[in-house]
């Protein structure tokens, strides 16, 4: 079966094998949450800090290291790399059911972080390598889906490994060995014979890429075309820097906005004095209403068009509402549901809005930059939201939500005034190729 990438076509297997990527990128600090309150009693002699290092040391080596592997990735051979990382990755989930003492645990989750730090890039750069058009919007979309799918299954799984034996959750890492032996199989070798998997692991585009790039199109869509020896001069150009920094401050504001629902609900939901077991449903549902927009990208992009990032920032901020001055637990569902369904109608357009700024060799390195914006997001979320309480001396729980719900009524007018700027506006090629742009078509 042969799949259309809008350059040509590639085999389902190679697709499989970069879709098998996208689902082990969640997975990093997942195994942790469901025995943090056991690892006291595990390791008696254990403070907050290191309990907290556990989680926070994989995030802050993430940040740097993803910014340094989607750098190198434009002069290096991109598969090797994501080999190297999902190898990495997988080594940890080994390495776990060997540790006896929180500074295994923490040592390994440091290893963890520089494995997940390695594919997490990659797994979006080799879509942006391999389709275009409507095409890698569709792919993208896809992706994101399959991460937060693998998010809640991976959830639910170490919810009840948990159980058991506190070793058995990091079970979930091991997961990187399935997509290790696909990449190894499908792209490392397979892939190679069609000339779009050539382009992904030789870095530069070939004589195979120039070839098949269409007339008349904009240079951010073509194939690898920039000389390995031009791209080491300089990664991104000033223009390109520029438009990347807008995709960047806007996926970290729609991240922050929405983190709080699984930061926060647990104490929300224990104030409302409601079952602590509903908080841990809620949060699976908000991470399935990412999933969905992903599935249905490119009929969303074609029926809001411009309009897309509005109705996005419309439903953050009623289900940010919904969430907090409600204590009834389906009304907070249903708030979580619409607030999730905001944020995945933008993550995976922004990744394409970002694959799209420069031309598919640096492709990987812009996606770094954007990505890393979640982790950033994540670290220094509670310092924001306990700032502001601090500031307006509220501390109620509810206080996040409503916070936020501010900060999404002013980004829903962001979005109405900059509608057709480059960062919030649609391009139509994102959703509908003409026939001189696509050579399927």
């Amino acid at each position: 079966m042969k799949i259309q990438t809008g350059k040509g076509t590639i085999p389902l297997s190679v697709l499989i094998a970069i879709w098998s990527v996208s689902a082990v990128t969640s997975l990093p600090g997942l195994a942790i949450s469901p025995i943090m309150g056991k690892l006291r009693m595990i390791f008696p002699h254990t403070n907050d800090l290191e309990i907290q290092m556990l989680t926070s040391l994989p995030s802050l080596l993430i940040i740097p290291i993803v910014l340094l592997s989607g750098k190198l990735a434009v002069r290096r051979n991109k598969i090797q790399m994501l080999i190297v990382g999902l190898a990495v990755f997988f080594a940890s989930g080994v390495l776990y059911f060997f540790a006896k003492s929180m500074v295994m645990l923490i040592l390994i989750s440091c290893l963890l972080g520089i494995g997940a730090s390695l594919v997490i890039p990659l797994s979006t750069g080799l879509i942006a390598v391999y389709f275009k058009g409507k095409y890698r919007v569709k792919q993208l979309g896809i992706s994101s889906a399959i991460t937060n799918v693998s998010l809640v299954v991976a959830t639910v799984l170490t919810g009840w490994l948990a159980t058991v034996n506190w070793h058995l959750p990091f079970l979930v890492y091991t997961l990187a060995g399935v997509s290790l032996v696909l990449v190894w199989l499908f792209l490392r070798g397979g892939g190679q014979k069609a000339p779009q998997a050539r382009a992904v692991t030789d870095g530069a585009a070939g004589a195979a890429e120039q070839a098949a790039k269409p007339a008349g199109r904009k240079p951010a869509d073509d194939g690898a075309t920039a000389p390995a020896q031009k791209a080491s001069k300089m990664v991104l150009e000033r223009p390109q820097v520029m438009r990347l920094s807008r995709l960047m401050a806007l996926y970290f504001v729609v991240t922050y906005l929405v983190l709080v629902i699984p930061l926060n609900l647990p104490f929300l939901m224990q104030s409302y004095h409601m079952n602590s077991s509903d908080s841990g449903r809620i949060i699976a549902v908000f991470f399935l209403a990412i999933m969905f927009p992903g599935l249905f990208l490119n009929k969303v992009l074609q029926t809001f068009k411009d309009y897309t990032n509005i109705v996005a920032a419309g439903l953050m901020c009623i289900g940010l509402v919904l969430v907090p001055v409600s204590k009834a637990v389906w009304l907070i569902e249903i708030g979580a549901f619409l607030a999730g369904l905001g944020y995945g109608l933008i993550q995976p357009f922004v990744y394409e809005k970002a694959a799209d700024v420069t031309t598919p060799d640096k492709a990987t390195f812009a996606l770094a930059l954007v990505m890393s914006m979640n982790y950033l997001a994540i670290l220094i979320t509670p310092f924001i939201v306990d700032l502001f309480g601090l500031l307006l001396d509220v501390k109620a729980q509810v206080f996040p939500y409503i916070l936020n719900a501010v900060f999404a009524a002013i980004l829903l007018v962001v979005c109405w005034f900059n509608r057709q700027g480059f960062a919030l506006g649609v391009d139509r090629s994102y959703y509908a190729d003409d026939a001189q742009s696509d050579p399927a078509s």
